[in-house]
């Protein structure tokens, strides 16, 4: 193993915030589907979709716009819509004007699985997010994951899942 020489490893107060943020990168997503699986029998990942479907018009999108909401390849995504069909949450078909896209779905029932899920969801982000900030913070918090989110796909090492 190659030792890093000082100018390539982090200074400690740079390790240090790294350190915290990939802690929260790691540990919020596992709560909140922790949360959601016991409450409402989804994965976070199954609850963004639905999420997104019920935002959009016609509660409708393409499965390549879905799968670059969800940060997902389009099989990840296919796999998880067939999982929202088979509960009749969603359902996918040609797009009558293109028939070499498919159009995602959501059902009434997944709307209302949707509305069902939201509650509780809302919640532990409150609790673990906003509860735990100032409103200064809170918009700290924002600003600064907007600027990291900006610095990715501006280094283009992040493209949207096609």
């Amino acid at each position: 193993m190659t030792d890093l020489g000082p100018s390539d490893a982090l200074r400690d107060e740079e390790l240090e915030t790294w350190s915290a943020l990939a802690t929260l990168l790691e540990w919020l997503p596992a709560a909140l589907d922790t949360q959601l699986q016991r409450d409402s029998g989804i994965s976070h990942f199954d609850y963004g979709i639905l999420f997104a479907l019920s935002q959009a018009a016609e509660r409708t999108l393409r499965m390549t716009e879905l799968a670059s909401y969800a940060n997902s390849t389009l099989s990840r995504l296919s796999r998880a819509v067939a999982r929202l069909e088979a509960r009749g949450w969603a359902h996918r078909a040609p797009d009558p004007t293109d028939g070499r896209v498919t159009l995602a779905t959501l059902t009434d029932e997944g709307a209302a699985a949707a509305r069902a899920a939201a509650p509780g969801h809302a919640a532990l982000v409150r609790r673990l997010v906003f509860d735990a900030l100032t409103p200064t913070q809170a918009k700290q918090l924002r600003t600064v994951s907007r600027r990291i989110t900006g610095a990715i796909r501006d280094e283009g090492t992040w493209v949207p899942p096609a």
